[in-house]
């Protein structure tokens, strides 16, 4: 895998004169000769993306050492309007390859939540997405069906910080039947948008453990059960600069889990994102953030995840397209769980194990847009608490958030 990097990051060196040749800034590859641009005129896009997290633990763990985890995504879209004259419709097909290791497994951090996002679910290829999306009436009802994943239209949340605490579709974090990206499952989503501030949506998704160890399958056999989120999205503007601003408030249904576990489990949870300052909609500015997560307290391990904090765009007038980024959060174990615990250490029996509460990460990054295709991100992490307990160090971990897109 170390040759293969290297040979990536030599190709991408060597990659980097021709694309200036092909006129075209947003791909480290260019425009092909122009191909990219006509193949899009024709209603089919590309897309090769690489993302990288190296990180280093200056605390906390067994020992110090430095891992990376890394993903290469591959996206090919067809708008089918310009194909085949079939109106507001979309065919999609998504395939991703993770690699690298884990610094909290291998270090012993014991974080709840990894401190490398990007690492898990296997070193695989797998097929992250099968769709086909339809638009209807005016706009008003939108369709998708396929092989999906359940954060591309719930809970969706930008990635931007390292930490599993503050990235991506948070409740896949800890419900055990929601699979996050880079899995996916076969499911239908439907979509009212009501105004330009107000939609509704609704999902059906197959829970099928099968799709954690075979990443390529598009079988229906092995499924326990289904998925069934429901969401209302709220956009409204704020101020006079119309400032944007997104709120959800969801309830998650998952009936049908094995009757050895439970019959279903249920969650909700909450996002809201707000810009305050700026002259306008993506404009150099701040916004702020919450995140909410409460998983059902009969099945789930980990029970609450909590996050705010805040987004600064254009920290600096000469650097108007990099990104400052503050987020601070608690993740905390079932008290059931921790009550559990106690009883097990008021028997004697054995020795005694910590009672766990709950973990407080900070994360702190820059992300620094070099070009359009390349953006690297320093970062430090704080982790009080890990594992929701004072028995082990609190984790320090620097590290980097590195995307490429071809």
């Amino acid at each position: 895998m170390r040759k293969w990097l290297l040979g990536a990051v030599m190709f991408g060196i060597c990659a980097l004169v021709r694309a200036d040749e092909l006129g075209s800034d947003r791909f480290l590859l260019g425009d092909w000769a122009g191909l990219r641009t006509r193949l899009h005129e024709r209603g089919v896009d590309f897309l090769l993306h690489y993302f990288s997290e190296p990180a280093y633990n200056l605390s906390g763990g067994d020992k110090r050492l430095l891992r990376y985890a890394d993903q290469f995504t591959a996206d090919a879209t067809f708008d089918l309007d310009k194909l085949f004259s079939w109106p507001r419709a979309i065919f999609k097909i998504t395939l991703t390859y993770r690699n690298g290791s884990s610094l909290s497994a291998e270090a012993n951090l014991h974080t709840l939540m990894e401190v490398q996002e990007v690492y898990g679910r296997g070193d695989i290829l797998r097929l992250t997405e099968l769709s086909y999306e339809q638009v209807l009436l005016d706009g008003f009802l939108d369709v998708k069906l396929g092989r999906l994943g359940v954060g591309g239209s719930f809970d969706s949340w930008s990635c931007q910080f390292m930490n599993l605490s503050f990235c991506g579709t948070l409740p896949g974090n800890i419900v055990s039947t929601w699979y996050n990206w880079p899995v996916s499952q076969w499911g239908a989503r439907l979509r009212l948008r009501f105004s330009e501030d107000l939609r509704f949506e609704a999902g059906i998704y197959q829970i099928n453990p099968r799709n954690l160890e075979d990443g390529t399958t598009l079988s229906f056999s092995g499924g326990i059960g289904a998925m069934i989120p429901v969401e209302l999205d709220w956009s409204p503007r704020f101020g006079s600069a119309q400032l944007p601003g997104t709120y959800g408030e969801p309830l998650v249904l998952n009936p049908g889990v094995p009757a050895l576990m439970h019959d279903g489990e249920s969650g909700v949870y909450l996002n809201a994102q707000q810009q305050l300052t700026g002259a306008s909609a993506n404009s150099r500015g701040l916004s702020v953030f919450f995140n909410w997560v409460e998983a059902d307290h009969t099945t789930a391990t980990i029970t609450e995840l909590l996050s705010l904090g805040m987004f600064y765009a254009g920290p600096f007038g000469a650097r108007r397209q990099d990104t400052l980024g503050l987020a601070v959060g608690r993740t905390r174990v079932n008290p059931r769980v921790a009550e559990g615990q106690r009883l097990q250490n008021s028997t004697g029996a054995s020795a005694p194990v910590p009672v766990q509460s709950a973990e407080y990460p900070v994360e702190l990054f820059y992300n620094i847009q070099f070009t359009p295709w390349l953006s690297v991100s320093p970062l430090v992490q704080y982790v009080i608490h890990p594992g929701g307990t004072s028995g082990y160090p609190d984790v320090v971990v620097v590290g980097a958030n590195i995307a490429v897109t071809f």
